[in-house]
């Protein structure tokens, strides 16, 4: 995802000059790599500086230029909190936040690099758009078409190795707007990011054990949400499940619990998100996922039990 983010991003920046690049002291994806090379006063590396790196690109979008800040994502937004709330959000400034790695991608290097209330955070935060695509080719569908934001946006990227999920897609892509990416009648999986591969395992399973159909719906954009696309999905299916890789607060599933309540839904709806808690395990994406109960085989007894 951070590729096709970073070949998105260069095939943006050559055709418009006001965009620029700000890092933090990480390494380049190909495409950001050409950008640096090609357009040197385009881009700054500030090292491990995040707090400046965010001021930079508020006085950037300030100078009329459209910022984009690059780095880890508890690094975007953790550390230079106090500035991405009061420069770009407080302004309503063109920033770009990039985050690699949301979730507990960066299984490996435990609790500093794991970004797993992120968006509940940026979801609080006034005038923040919060993006998250769920495959190489949404993230660079989304890259473009978040140019069109007049204020500052988060987009939450997994870290690499993702496969396309959307190539099949029945639905096509709609800025802003939930999609079905998967047919299926019985369930429906409301997700995004790099957790619904795990979703596509799952409804692969549903379908070929328990002949249970079930549907895959991407929600790339966690603020603002498509609330009637989410309605629709709440009363046009016996059975919704959210699953994120996230924290249990503030993320997607307490905001479709909201709406099912509003819309008085009638299905039967269960959530499932990372644990409220730093799990201290050392391993793989995979592992730190089933640490946390976002576990195939866990998954697919719970949901076949809800759908039955």
């Amino acid at each position: 995802m951070r590729n096709a983010f970073a070949d998105a991003f260069y095939d943006l920046a050559r055709e418009d000059e006001r965009i620029c690049l700000v890092v933090a002291d990480i390494t380049a994806a190909a495409g950001v790599a050409s950008f640096q090379k090609e357009y040197p006063r385009r881009f700054v590396n500030v090292g491990v500086a995040e707090q400046m790196m965010i001021s930079m690109c508020a006085g950037l979008a300030l100078r009329g230029f459209i910022p984009f800040a690059y780095t880890i994502a508890t690094f975007t937004i953790y550390r230079p909190f106090e500035q991405v709330r009061i420069d770009c959000c407080y302004q309503n400034l063109p920033v770009r936040l990039v985050g690699v790695g949301g979730g507990v991608s960066y299984s490996t290097l435990g609790g500093t690099h794991h970004a797993q209330e992120d968006v509940a955070l940026m979801c609080a935060l006034p005038n923040m758009t919060v993006l998250a695509p769920c495959d190489p080719a949404e993230t660079a569908l989304v890259t473009r078409s978040c140019m069109a934001v007049l204020g500052p946006v988060y987009l939450r990227l997994g870290k690499a190795g993702e496969p396309t999920l959307t190539a099949n897609a029945p639905d096509p892509f709609r800025f802003g707007k939930v999609r079905t990416i998967r047919p299926g009648k019985d369930v429906c999986i409301l997700t995004y990011g790099p957790i619904t591969q795990l979703a596509f395992e799952l409804a692969t399973r549903l379908e070929h054990e328990r002949l249970i159909g079930t549907a895959i719906v991407s929600v790339h954009c966690l603020k603002p949400l498509d609330e009637d696309g989410i309605r629709s999905v709440l009363t046009s299916f016996k059975t919704v499940v959210v699953i994120e890789e996230h924290a249990p607060y503030g993320g997607l599933g307490p905001r479709v619990k909201a709406l099912a309540w509003e819309c008085k839904a009638t299905c039967r709806l269960q959530t499932f998100s990372l644990k409220d808690d730093f799990i201290h395990v050392y391993g793989t994406h995979a592992e730190l996922l089933k640490a946390h109960g976002l576990d195939s085989e866990s998954l697919f007894h719970d949901i076949a039990s809800i759908a039955g």
